[in-house]
């Protein structure tokens, strides 16, 4: 599928759209090193990985907005590398570095393998922005059974375009099994199906994906940066290392 037929979120030919491999190699520069960072705290009664915001650049920020580093990861719903960090890194990440508030923490979805992907990224931001991580951490975790079930039937899935535009991510969602899967996750299928239907809401995050090879220079996911430095790190046993050299100790 070409970057023109995906912009117009058709799914002719559904299949991997591969603007960027999926990986865990490293890649880009070494964090720099530095002094030990004072520990800031949360407002009182709070902890850092409480506070989530959406920031401009799509993505879903965590922790101190000021936090003197800023970590952020371009990854994938269906990449099995970033499933791997979730399941390794998440937990002590937002445990042990964000809520520090020395280190802030922003996932931005990039739509590497075309509809599903889309769909995915317009369900985990279906609700509130504290629940999209955990929305995502759950399809991580399911990732293999949630890709055998939207890859089954080829030709149902193409018939959807005979459908008009705002029509066809409803009826993806039905044919993938999207709706039953975050239904049992806290999104019922009437609020998933008025998101599906929102197709100013999946068309900007197309384009913000596009922005995401062409502007910002991603490739692979998942790709991290810190404080807007490319890491050589595809992992979590990688990036550790880098947050502490940087001063997250």
């Amino acid at each position: 599928m070409n970057m023109k037929r995906f912009a117009s979120l058709s799914l002719v030919a559904f299949a991997p759209l591969m603007l960027a491999a999926c990986g865990d190699d490293a890649t880009g520069g070494a964090a720099a090193s530095g002094e030990p960072l004072p520990v800031v705290a949360a407002p009182a009664g709070t902890s850092w990985s409480q506070k989530v915001a959406t920031t401009e650049e799509g993505g879903y920020l965590v922790g101190n907005p000021d936090a003197p580093l800023k970590l952020v990861e371009y990854g994938s719903l269906t990449c099995p590398a970033c499933a791997r960090f979730a399941g390794e890194g998440m937990e002590p990440l937002l445990a042990n570095y964000v809520n520090s508030g020395r280190v802030s923490f922003e996932f931005r979805s990039f739509l590497i393998h075309g509809p599903l992907d889309l769909a995915l990224t317009r369900l985990i931001g279906c609700s509130n922005p504290e629940a999209a991580l955990p929305l995502a951490d759950q399809v991580w975790a399911n990732l293999q059974p949630i890709q055998e079930r939207a890859y089954a039937n080829q030709a149902a899935l193409e018939s959807v375009n005979a459908l008009p535009a705002n029509q066809r991510f409803v009826q993806f969602g039905a044919l993938t099994g999207l709706y039953e899967f975050f239904a049992a996750r806290g999104i019922s299928e009437d609020q998933a199906r008025t998101c599906m239907a929102d197709f100013a809401s999946l068309e900007k995050l197309s384009k913000i994906s596009e922005g995401y090879a062409t502007e910002d220079g991603i490739n692979q996911t998942p790709t991290f940066l810190l404080n807007g430095q490319k890491l050589d790190a595809g992992s979590w046993a990688q990036l550790e290392p880098l947050l502490q050299r940087a001063g997250a100790r």
